[in-house]
């Protein structure tokens, strides 16, 4: 089956109001920025994000933020190197934010793409992540109970791909662009390159095309760090 979509704005425009989406990137490694603002085009509102931050600038999330189609954000780290849009929309009450620690952000998800329902975990004991939620004792020790994170759609972005939807990722852009492909409805990938059939070594795929729902081709993608030290803002 072949899962190439032309354009990324092609490749989202299903995505409707209300969906959870998962955005992969840890800061501006690894987001796919391309298929973001192709989501800011498309106009869907009330949207759920998860993500690892809370976007930097006026470009990517932050700018899918700005643009008032966030309802709830869902992430380690709200604030960091330049979380004014977010800070402004929370203070003034249109967004709403849970924190979740990085490691237990990971897991949730992990955990919503190979059907666990729930898992226990010591880290955010005592503190107020841990409010309402059931605790249990193993071996002496007191746990959290976290509960899976499955999305309708992620929007990942990885190096290579092919028509099936066999990925590679670079370097550090992987992290967590793979789990994030298996814990949603609908996975869209955007990728530097498109190689034929075989062309990636079945040793090398780090997330196999089953995951995959379309894939588009974004060459030099643009990268959030480089725009923000333009000043770019988007739209």
């Amino acid at each position: 089956m072949d899962k190439t979509i032309q354009t990324p704005a092609e490749a989202v425009a299903a995505i409707p109001d209300g969906a959870t989406v998962m955005i992969g990137g840890f800061g501006g490694s690894g987001a796919p920025i391309e298929l973001i603002h192709a989501l800011i085009d498309h106009g869907a509102k009330h949207l759920t994000v998860v993500n690892n931050n809370a976007g930097n600038g006026h470009v990517g999330l932050a700018a899918l933020i700005e643009q008032g189609q966030v309802d709830r954000l869902i992430c380690s780290f709200p604030r960091s190197a330049d979380p004014s849009v977010f800070v402004e929309r929370y203070k003034a009450g249109k967004i709403a934010l849970e924190i979740v620690p990085q490691g237990t952000l990971a897991e949730r998800i992990r955990a919503g793409g190979a059907g666990i329902p729930a898992f226990y975990t010591p880290t955010a004991f005592g503190t107020e992540v841990a409010e309402g939620k059931p605790i249990a004792e193993f071996d002496g020790r007191s746990y959290v109970q976290e509960r899976w994170l499955k999305a309708d759609v992620a929007l990942i972005k990885g190096e290579l791909g092919d028509a099936h939807g066999n990925m590679t990722y670079r370097m550090a852009a992987r992290n967590f662009n793979p789990l994030m492909a298996t814990a949603a409805t609908t996975t869209i990938a955007q990728v530097s390159q498109i190689v034929p059939l075989g062309g990636i070594d079945p040793e090398h795929v780090i997330t196999p095309g089953i995951f995959v729902t379309h894939v588009v081709e974004v060459a030099n993608a643009a990268q959030e760090e480089e725009l923000n030290r333009s000043e770019a803002v988007y739209p």
